[in-house]
């Protein structure tokens, strides 16, 4: 259970980013009536790519305060 927590804390700020560019893309081909398939996804994946270069040291440390409780319960087991 807490490891499903942690996957959803460390992906929630990518995905959210994702969403938030392809929303913004979304509404300037509706308002624009360009139907270009590329232009859907070269933002997407550098806006995806910037959020995971920005938000990678909080990612770190999540998932390092989770493997070193897990060490330490391992640990406490013997």
């Amino acid at each position: 259970r807490e490891a499903i927590m942690v996957a959803i804390q460390i992906s929630t700020p990518v995905m959210l980013i994702g969403l938030v560019v392809g929303l913004i893309i979304a509404l300037f081909q509706a308002l624009t009536q360009i139907q270009e398939i590329t232009l859907v996804f070269v933002p997407k994946i550098i806006a995806i790519f910037l959020s995971i270069f920005v938000f990678f040291p909080g990612m770190v440390a999540i998932l390092t305060a989770y493997m070193e409780g897990l060490a330490d319960r391992i640990i406490s087991l013997q």
